[in-house]
């Protein structure tokens, strides 16, 4: 023990610890007489310091015994001299870190054990380290324990209660990726870590962020691994305390007033952090102004994390900090300015200023130095006409953004020339009406918004510079009323100054500022009471002697009508009703009158829109306008009678739009009813008797409104089937609606349909009785009966006559759709429509209902009478014109007949079939007969058709009987076939086909069925391969057996059994005097109940016959011994065997990894057998 002061050897300790163990940690606590040392034994001693009659004696306590555990770090709290008083202090606690836990002791005032903590699973080789540090937590400053082995560090945070009692708690835990080797607290925020790779990490503790890392590998430190392995003393240490030495450098760091120290084998390093203007200046010398700038601000905000050398309240702090933020800005623009390429584009001038420019400006307004910006920045950036407009452009989002309100008057200025010089009017008129209106030039700033039509910032100036909230209006209206007093139309320019005085006096009068913001308060009553009386003037300022009264206003009724009296309507919101907002209210609506109904110049639309508007201020419940009610007349006579019947929807809609507003309590309702069926105004009407609940008459409202006579559909049948009309209210309608059913017949036959079926289907019956026009009942009664209408066939009953009926009027009115409508029909009786149609002499119509009635030949004659009348039309028509289409006609009739008779052939026999086709083949022949000569020009049409009817017939009479037909007719059996040589050769011709058709398939059928026969057989022939030579149930071999009656039965799937042992497990029965066998192993093994049977048919030509049976009583002496040498040839080892070892082998090295074998192997294994082969042969072939 030495005085370092004096440099003298105090005392020497020879029994503080046991001999042959080494020292790893000694040190003091906070008492200069009381100290603690831990050897490499793991145990911990306490050494107190004595001096009695001037000698000095060392006393040593065991604290922990290293047979509980070796501990190998150990670390006391220290307290400063500041927190010397601090309650915690009076106990000496001590942390101690075992190979596996934590302590923590108080020495004071007697030994205590506060808390145990194990470390749980960790890297045997990682090394525990302790820190502690005081901090602050909750607004009181207590210790704080680091503890940490491997990669996570955990904190402790200790308290002493009232009463005394130590308490610890854990707090967050940080999670590392690296091994740590050395925990260093540098403050109470800031941790110093050193991995086991020799790198350092700079850590916050409360947010956990890494700072910086550093390496310092180049140190050489030293580590402790020879105190740790006790090498002085022989090394007699534990394993596991020899493997953290391998780690420990705990002698080697070393920590006091926020340094560092690092001892190497060659040098001594000491670390420390930079102070906050050390950080800057390290970021300005290389050259990183903008990250230098950001760093202080984070010091400003006290955002920044590791702060050495700020002191002192908040204000002040900031003062230093933004001290040295002004001078880096003046550095960072006179270096900018410097920098500035002097040669090349002028867009590389542009983006070199636009990267430093904007954040200087940002920092100076963050710092709200505009002094700064506007002064001496700025006198430096105005060396440089690029830097100069760059740092202008880049105030414009300050301003819009109301960040930056106050700008000199040169910086203005400038402002203005730029934008105005680059014309970018829009940004220059955005700025002005953000600006602090004091800086500017009124005067200059009126002139440039007039002459650029800058009208928002005009009138911003006007406002917020003079309190004039005139002048903007005057100047706009001298704009716009001259055009719209002499009828002219607007330009676009004009349209939107208009638009633009109408949101300034909406604004004015609501009290809010135009264009953004509001009115100062004091101000609101008088710009409201000066607007009002701007535009209830007589005349204007300038007004010429023709001058028309209250000029303002008529402007804007002109202008635009509905938008001013929207603003007016929005005006009257916001009055409270005190009596001179009541006054102006009253005296506003008096001149609109007079302005609007003494003058004609005005539309329909126009005035309706006035009297919109008064009926929706009458219908307040606080309203106190008065307005004369023989206006409101005047204005129902000038909407109902006008002088032309121009714009009636318009005037229609006017008015409807003032009854919805309230209006209709000015008016008599029998009188406005009057004048609205006058005036042809049938929503009006429909709108007066929906209120008085006569849905009835609404009926006639739409029938009679050529725009809306299609929604009175609807509209019925939304009366009739929605809920919440009483049930007299619905009566009247039906029968309103059944009233004008002719009506709605005219106006849509399927809509009206529909209705009926509906809503009238008892009344069908009386709806067609007293329908009088036959057109319009024949449309009724298609849209009605016809399925393809759509109209659900279910809803309606009707009687078969009326079906008839619609029939009849279908011959008559659309002949050529009978046919395809009584497809469809549903219901028709059969006998009295085919009188309908044999009537109207509808011959396909007719054929189709005979063929449907089941009389084929009855169908077939009316067919082909019609075909024969054709065919003689044809002959005897000379005009050339008429031969195509008449041919198409015959052709088409033809076909329909053809298909009529193949239809019907199949159900009919021979006889009955030859008078369907040979009377159709003579009317073909005929023509050809009459003509006399093949020069004839419709000769080979007629040829080609009659084939046709030869072809179709082939497949239904026989050729021969064809052939003998023909030549019985007596004109062809005088010798002359010249005329039928065509038709018999063709007749040939197919027989030749159809011969050599049926040959080819008869000999295809005849090559597959021999085929499919040799297949089956050889597959019920082949010989089986068994998969054993031994039964499967009685697993003896075949051939041991020795009963006589036993057969041998082989299976498909290769399973082999004795018949006896088949029997014994029921898989035999007799079927037919024959036994049948089914495989007993396939037939267990089917779990899904679909059994595999395979059965012994020895039958010929059954494809299933594929169990073989044989009977040893068969076999001869030399067959029997021919086979047993076969068998001794071809015999293996037992499959049973084989898989018994496969299993057992499997077995081993799955449940274990230590196999005990019995006997030798060689002989033990059939695997290791010389004679073990594999007889390998390909599985049965599947049957087919």
């Amino acid at each position: 023990m030495w005085d370092l002061a004096s440099g003298k050897l105090l005392r020497s300790i020879t029994d503080a610890h046991p001999p042959g163990t080494a020292i790893l940690h000694i040190k003091f606590t906070d008492d200069p007489t009381l100290a603690i040392c831990n050897d490499s034994g793991g145990s911990v001693f306490e050494l107190s310091f004595k001096r009695v009659m001037g000698v000095r004696t060392c006393e040593s306590r065991c604290l922990f015994s290293g047979s509980k555990g070796e501990v190998c770090c150990i670390e006391p709290l220290h307290a400063k001299v500041e927190l010397r008083d601090h309650p915690i202090t009076q106990y000496s606690l001590l942390a101690m870190a075992s190979l596996t836990k934590i302590l923590v002791i108080g020495l004071k005032p007697s030994l205590k054990v506060w808390m145990t903590f194990p470390y749980g699973r960790m890297d045997p080789s990682s090394v525990p380290l302790l820190a502690w540090h005081f901090v602050a937590v909750q607004n009181s400053v207590n210790p704080m324990l680091a503890f940490c082995r491997g990669d996570v560090v955990h904190f402790l945070l200790v308290k002493r209660d009232d009463t005394g009692a130590i308490h610890v708690s854990k707090q967050r835990q940080l999670h590392l990726h690296y091994d740590l080797i050395n925990f260093t607290w540098i403050n109470s925020r800031t941790a110093v870590l050193l991995d086991s790779v020799e790198k350092l990490h700079v850590i916050d503790r409360q947010t956990q962020e890494e700072l910086e890392t550093i390496e310092i590998s180049e140190v050489q430190l030293v580590y402790n691994s020879s105190h740790f392995k006790s090498l002085a003393t022989g090394g007699n240490v534990s394993e596991a305390l020899a493997l953290v030495g391998e780690k420990a450098c705990y002698q080697s760091i070393s920590s006091c007033g926020g340094q560092i120290f690092y001892l190497g084998t060659k040098s001594v390093h000491v670390m420390t952090l930079r102070s906050w203007r050390e950080r800057i200046d390290h970021l300005l010398k290389q050259e990183r102004l903008t990250d230098a700038l950001a760093l202080a601000w984070s010091f400003y905000e006290g955002k920044a994390k590791a702060v050495v050398g700020l002191s002192g309240d908040t204000s002040k702090r900031k003062a230093v900090i933004a001290d040295r933020m002004v001078e880096i800005l003046l550095h960072y623009a006179d270096r900018t300015l410097k920098k500035c390429p002097d040669q090349g584009k002028i867009q590389v001038m542009e983006q070199h200023f636009q990267d430093v420019v904007p954040v200087i400006v940002d920092y100076c307004l963050l710092l709200q130095r505009t002094d700064l910006l506007f002064n001496q920045i700025y006198d430096k950036m105005s060396e440089n006409s690029v830097a100069k407009g760059i740092f202008l452009e880049c105030l414009e989002p300050y301003i819009l953004s109301d960040k930056l309100m106050g700008i000199t008057a040169q910086v203005m200025k400038d402002l203005l020339l730029h934008f105005q010089d680059k014309n970018r009017l829009e940004n220059l008129e955005a700025c002005i009406v953000h600006m602090d209106i004091t800086s500017l030039d009124i005067q200059q700033v009126v002139l440039l918004c007039w002459e650029n039509h800058l009208y928002d910032a005009m009138i911003y100036v006007y406002n917020s510079g003079m309190n004039d909230f005139i002048s903007p209006m005057e100047k706009l209206f001298k704009v716009i009323a001259p055009p719209l007093s002499a009828g002219k139309s607007l330009t676009d320019e004009q349209v939107v100054m208009g638009n633009k005085l109408l949101v300034y006096i909406s604004c004015c009068l609501a009290g809010r500022a135009y264009p953004l913001g509001d009115i100062p308060e004091d101000l609101v009553p008088l710009v409201k009471n000066q607007v009002f009386e701007f535009l209830i003037r007589l005349h204007s300022t300038e007004g010429s002697v023709d001058e028309e009264v209250y000029p303002y206003v008529r402007t804007l009724l002109h202008f635009d009508t509905r938008e001013f009296l929207n603003v007016l309507a929005l005006t009257f919101e916001d009055f409270k009703n005190d009596k001179q907002a009541v006054e102006y209210q009253q005296r506003i609506v008096d001149i609109l009158l007079k302005v609007m109904v003494e003058n004609s110049d005005f539309t329909p639309s126009q005035v309706g829109c006035l009297f919109t508007f008064l009926a929706r201020q009458l219908a307040k419940p606080n309203n106190t306008l008065f307005v004369n009610r023989t206006l409101f007349d005047q204005v129902l006579e000038f909407l109902c009678s006008p002088d032309d019947d121009s714009r009636h929807s318009e005037r229609q809609q006017v008015l409807l739009e003032l009854l919805q507003a309230g209006g209709i309590v000015q008016f008599e309702e029998s009188r406005l009813i009057q004048m609205a069926e006058k005036a042809e105004f049938y929503q009006i009407c429909e709108f007066i008797y929906e209120r008085e609940l006569r849905y009835d008459k609404i009926i006639g409202c739409y029938l009679h409104d050529p725009v809306r006579k299609e929604e009175v559909f609807n509209y019925i049948h939304n009366i009739l089937s929605m809920p919440g009309y009483s049930a007299e209210e619905k009566q009247l309608v039906w029968q309103k609606a059944l009233e004008h059913i002719e009506e709605l017949l005219l106006l849509s036959p399927c809509k009206a349909a529909d209705l009926v079926a509906i809503h009238f289907s008892e009344q069908i019956e009386s709806i067609i009785t007293n329908l009088q026009d036959q057109f319009l009942l024949f449309q009724f009664l298609r849209s009605l009966l016809d399925p393809r209408e759509g109209i659900n066939q279910d809803l309606i009953h009707l009687p078969p006559y009326i079906t008839e009926q619609f029939i009849e009027l279908l011959c008559q009115y659309s002949p050529d759709q009978v046919l395809e409508t009584l497809k469809v029909l549903e219901y028709c009786r059969l006998e009295e429509t085919i009188q309908i149609t044999q009537k109207h002499q509808l011959h396909e119509a007719s054929s189709y209902l005979l063929e449907k009635k089941g009389d084929v030949h009855g169908a077939f004659l009316v067919m082909l009478e019609r075909l024969q009348s054709k065919l003689l039309m044809l002959t005897q028509d000379d005009e050339s014109s008429a031969e195509l289409p008449m041919l198409e006609n015959i052709e088409n009739t033809l076909m329909k007949t053809i298909a009529l008779c193949q239809r019907n052939s199949h159900n009919l026999d021979q006889q009955q079939r030859e008078a369907l086709w040979f009377p159709l083949l003579e009317a073909m022949m005929s023509p050809q007969k009459l003509s006399g000569s093949s020069q004839c020009r419709y000769s080979e049409s007629l040829k080609s058709l009659t084939m046709q009817v030869l072809n179709n017939m082939a497949a239904f009479i026989a050729l021969p009987s064809i052939l003998q037909r023909i030549l019985q007719d007596p004109v062809y059996g005088k010798g002359k076939l010249g005329e039928i040589q065509g038709l018999v050769l063709g007749m040939l011709d197919t027989f030749n086909y159809e011969q050599t058709l049926l040959e080819t398939t008869t000999n295809l059928l005849n090559h597959d069925l021999h085929w499919s026969l040799c297949h089956l057989r050889a597959s019920v022939t082949r010989g089986l391969t068994p998969k054993q030579d031994y039964c499967c149930i009685c697993l003896q071999q075949y051939k041991r057996r020795q009963e006589t009656a036993d057969e041998i039965i082989v299976f498909s799937c290769g399973h082999l059994y004795h018949s006896l042992c088949l029997l014994s497990k029921e898989c035999g029965t007799v079927t037919k005097g024959l036994m049948r066998w089914m495989c007993y192993k396939c037939n267990s093994s089917n779990k899904a109940g679909k059994l595999s049977e395979t059965f012994l048919e020895l039958k010929k030509g059954s494809g299933t016959a594929l169990a073989q049976t044989s009977s040893e009583s068969l076999l001869d002496p030399q067959q029997i011994q021919a086979f047993d040498q076969l068998c001794r040839l071809n015999r293996g080892t037992s499959r049973l065997a084989l898989l018994t070892e496969l299993s057992r082998g499997h077995g081993s090295e799955k449940h274990g990894l230590l196999s005990i074998s019995h006997g030798d192997p060689a002989t033990s294994s059939v695997f290791q057998n010389e004679n073990f082969q594999l007889h390998l042969a390909p599985p049965p072939l599947p049957e087919d």
